[in-house]
């Protein structure tokens, strides 16, 4: 009797092979991986749920309470400075303790997917008011909403530290609402990053910035004179959630599709158009490295949620373009 059988007989079933019992090993590899990961979400998540997400309900919640409000600018599910902040601030005991008895939590969500248009178009109101364009921004409110602080961005800085700037610009209690207005200094940034952090208004002005930085180009062109147009162009660059994915990730430029006649800046225009005249009421945006080979191309009249979604696709597959060539030299 051969061993296979042998075993057979004596256990009732056949003995595991090597390649099972490693697939086994594997997938269970994988659960406990997977089951770490929704620990962690759950922990962000309760961290997370003694947050308002109304911005009227906050202000009075502040009138009651006499507490300022503490309101977070987040893109959840699409700004990884936003969730590095809640993993090292917000999750921790020490904010909680210290938020549990001085202020009143507000969150803006503007994630990529999961809202209405109404909900996002009221939020994103809230970012217009105050001027918001960087995510994470945290400000701090009065009551009747008068800003009282501000902190754009995240620098990686300890609860304990984010904390102690945030507390150094709280109120008393008894004058919470008063019309103070105090802006955290922010840290002094290099010039080329200034620059390219501003929307410019010419393709050379673009292409001089986008080499000291290495970001691509976003060109965002326009008949002049075309209201319609103009509509859509200043609709799209006040868009909070818009403006945040651009600053962070190209050099932002808007042009009208023309330039002097023979001009380099003409020709340009021309290959990144190409060779097609702009229809009235239309807005293009153009991707381009060197203003005058165009990479992508959408039109700028989608909602700004749409546009953001395609250019996030685009570094996407840009990027693992980039991993091929330099995995087969």
């Amino acid at each position: 009797m051969r061993l296979t059988q042998a075993l057979v007989s004596i256990h009732g079933r056949r003995p595991l092979h090597a390649g099972s019992t490693r697939r086994r090993f594997l997938r269970l590899g994988a659960m406990f991986t997977l089951v770490i990961g929704i620990a962690s979400a759950c922990q962000t998540a309760a961290a997370l749920e003694n947050w308002l997400t109304g911005y009227d309900d906050a202000l009075a919640t502040a009138e009651r309470t006499g507490r300022p409000v503490l309101a977070l600018f987040t893109g959840s599910d699409w700004c990884p400075h936003c969730k590095t902040l809640e993993n090292n601030v917000f999750s921790t005991d020490t904010f909680r303790e210290w938020a549990d008895s001085n202020v009143v939590l507000l969150m803006i969500d503007l994630p990529q997917n999961g809202i209405s248009q109404a909900v996002r178009s009221e939020r994103s109101q809230v970012c217009i008011k105050y001027g918001v364009r960087t995510f994470p921004s945290v400000l701090l409110l009065a009551a009747d909403g008068e800003k009282l602080a501000a902190q754009a961005g995240y620098t990686g800085q300890s609860a304990d530290v984010w904390l102690a700037q945030m507390a150094g610009h709280m109120p008393s209690p008894k004058v919470a609402s008063v019309h103070t207005q105090q802006a955290v200094p922010q840290q002094s940034m290099p010039n080329a990053v200034k620059k390219a952090d501003k929307v410019h208004e010419s393709l050379d002005q673009a292409v001089e910035t986008a080499r000291g930085v290495r970001r691509p180009i976003l060109l965002v062109v326009a008949r002049p004179g075309d209201n319609t147009a103009k509509s859509h162009t200043d609709s799209l660059i006040n868009d909070p959630e818009f403006e945040s994915f651009a600053r962070e990730n190209f050099v932002v430029a808007q042009v009208a599709p023309t330039a002097p006649s023979g001009s380099p800046t003409a020709q340009s225009l021309d290959n990144l158009l190409g060779g097609v005249e702009l229809p009235p009421e239309s807005v293009e945006l153009i991707v381009t490295d060197d203003g005058q080979t165009p990479l992508f191309s959408q039109s700028g009249t989608q909602s700004p949620a749409r546009i953001v979604n395609g250019l996030r696709r685009f570094l996407a597959a840009r990027q693992a373009a980039r991993i091929g060539d330099s995995a087969r030299r």
